[in-house]
C-alpha cells in the first residue's frame, strides 16, 4: 500500500522508459534538423528575474508564472520566477551578448518551460518546446521568414508520416483593413474573433463581429476576408476585390485622409510580403504543402508580419503541430536597439501526447540493443568484457545480474533489450555465443 500520493502533479508528462526513449529520439531528430539548417544552440537559465519576465508577460500569462520561493530568502531570491516560454530568455540573451553575436543570429532552444494554467488533455504546466529564431540587428530580410518555415517542416518531416499543410498569412493585411475602416480601437477584439473562428460555428463568428463592429457592411468585409485561402494568385484577387469594395463603401474625403492611405499601404505591403514568402517556399519544394490563409493571425500580439501554423489535414482534431511568425522588435523592453526577428516553435510535449493518442508515434525501438546474460558469477568477467566491447561499437548493453534462474534472467532481458546473449561455461571457453533477437527469435553466432 502507498504511504502517500505518488502520482505526478497534474499537467506534467511522465513516461515509462520505452515511451521516454521515443520522446528522446524525436527530440534528437528535431535538434539534428535544426543543426543541419545552421541554427546554433543556446540554453539560457530556466529561472529569470521577475523584471525580465513581467516586462514581456501580461494578462493571463502573468497569472500563470511560477514564482520561485525559498524558505530563507535574500532580496534577489524573492525576485525570481520560472520562464514561461523561450522568447523572453532569448530577448534577454541577445541584449546581454549582442557584442559577441553574429547577425543575423540563427539560434535554437530546446528545453522545458512552465505555465501554471489549468491542466487539461494535451496542455501541460511543465512542457518541452523546440524553437528556432533568426534575429537581425536593425533589419532582417523577408527571406528568413521562409527559412524558418522550411526548417520546421524538415524537422517535423524527420518523424511525422501524415501529410503536413502549412497555413501562412501576414498580420499587416488584417491590420491595414482595420485601419482603413477606422476600427483600431476594436483591433484586439477583431483579432481574437478571427483567431478563434475555426472553433465556433460561422454564424456565431458573424454575430460576434457584428456585435463588436456594429455595422453590417463592415462586418461582412471581415467575413469575406476570413473565407480567403488558397494559392497566392487567387488570394490576391480576392483581397484586391475586398479593397475595391471598401473603397466603394468609404466616402472619398475619408479615403483622401492619412489614416485610410496608411491602412491601404499596410495592407498592400502585407500582401507583397506574403507573396514573397510563398514564392520562396515554392522554390524550396513546398508548393504542395503550403497555402495562403487569412484565418491565420496568431493570438500573440507581438507578431507584426508573417504568421504561420502547420496542421495535419487528415487529423484535424490534433490542431496545429507548430507555429510562429515575424516580430518587429524582439528586445524592445530591454534596450533601445532594434532587433527584428522571425521564429517558430514545436511544442514537443503536446505533440508527443496527441501523436500517441492518435497512434501516430514513429516506430522507434525504445529498447536497449543488447542484454548480456551470464548464467552464473563465473561468467561475470566475460559478460562485462562483452558489454564493454559492444558499447565501444556504439551499441547499448546491459548485463543482467539479478535473479538466480536463467528463465527469470531471460524474461527480464526480453523486456529491456531487443536482443539477448547468454554466456555459460561453454560459451566462455569456446569464445563464441549466440545472439537471439527477442522479436523474431532469429539467432546469429558471434565471437567474444
Amino acid at each position: 500500500m502507498k504511504k502517500m500520493n505518488t502520482s505526478p502533479i497534474s499537467g506534467t508528462l511522465e513516461l515509462l522508459p520505452e515511451k521516454q526513449s521515443v520522446f528522446n529520439a524525436i527530440k534528437e531528430k528535431v535538434a539534428r534538423a535544426y543543426h543541419l539548417h545552421g541554427f546554433m544552440p543556446i540554453e539560457p537559465p530556466t529561472i529569470e528575474r521577475n523584471e525580465i519576465l513581467f516586462a514581456k508577460a501580461g494578462g493571463d500569462t502573468e497569472k500563470q508564472i511560477y514564482r520561485v520561493i525559498k524558505t530563507t530568502e535574500t532580496a534577489e531570491d524573492s525576485d525570481q520566477s520560472l520562464r514561461f516560454d523561450h522568447t523572453v530568455p532569448l530577448a534577454r540573451y541577445v541584449v546581454e551578448h549582442e557584442s559577441n553575436l553574429n547577425f543575423p543570429f540563427r539560434v535554437t532552444q530546446i528545453g522545458k518551460n512552465f505555465r501554471g494554467e489549468r491542466a487539461q488533455k494535451g496542455r501541460f504546466r511543465e512542457f518541452y518546446q523546440a524553437d528556432v529564431d533568426v534575429i537581425g540587428r536593425n533589419d532582417l530580410p523577408i527571406v528568413y521568414d521562409a527559412e524558418v518555415i522550411v526548417t520546421l517542416y524538415d524537422a517535423l518531416s524527420s518523424f511525422l508520416k501524415p501529410k503536413m499543410l502549412i497555413r501562412v498569412s501576414n498580420r499587416k493585411i488584417l491590420s491595414g483593413l482595420i485601419k482603413m475602416l477606422d476600427l483600431e480601437d476594436k483591433s484586439e477584439a477583431i483579432y481574437s474573433i478571427v483567431d478563434h473562428a475555426e472553433k465556433v460555428p460561422p454564424v456565431k463568428t458573424g454575430q460576434y463581429l457584428l456585435e463588436e463592429i456594429g455595422d453590417d457592411d463592415e462586418a461582412d468585409f471581415f467575413v469575406e476576408f476570413m473565407s480567403t485561402s488558397g494559392k497566392m494568385s487567387s488570394v490576391r484577387t480576392v483581397l484586391e476585390a475586398i479593397l475595391h469594395e471598401v473603397k466603394a463603401y468609404v466616402p472619398a474625403e475619408i479615403q483622401a485622409g492619412e489614416r485610410f492611405q496608411d491602412g491601404e499601404r499596410m495592407m498592400m505591403l502585407g500582401l507583397s510580403e506574403l507573396e514573397q514568402v510563398m514564392a520562396l517556399l515554392e522554390k524550396q519544394g513546398l508548393g504542395g504543402n503550403v497555402v495562403a490563409d487569412m484565418l491565420i493571425v496568431r493570438g500573440l500580439d507581438y507578431y507584426t508580419g508573417t504568421v504561420f501554423e502547420t496542421v495535419l489535414p487528415e487529423y484535424k482534431n490534433i490542431g496545429s503541430v507548430c507555429s510562429g511568425g515575424r516580430y518587429e522588435n524582439l528586445c524592445q523592453h530591454y534596450t533601445d536597439q532594434k532587433f527584428p526577428g522571425v521564429g517558430g516553435s514545436i511544442g514537443l510535449s503536446r505533440l508527443f501526447y496527441v501523436l500517441d493518442e492518435n497512434a501516430l508515434l514513429p516506430e522507434i525501438n525504445g529498447l536497449l540493443d543488447y542484454a548480456v546474460v551470464p548464467i552464473s558469477e563465473n561468467e561475470y568477467e566475460a559478460a562485462f568484457s562483452l558489454a564493454n566491447k559492444l558499447r565501444k561499437d556504439g551499441k547499448s548493453a546491459d548485463v543482467i545480474l539479478a535473479g538466480k534462474k536463467l528463465g527469470d534472467k531471460l524474461s527480464h532481458a526480453s523486456k529491456v533489450a531487443a536482443s539477448g546473449i547468454v554466456l555459460g561455461e561453454q560459451e566462455v571457453s569456446e569464445k563464441k555465443a549466440k545472439v537471439k533477437n527477442f522479436a523474431t527469435h532469429e539467432e546469429i553466432e558471434i565471437w567474444l
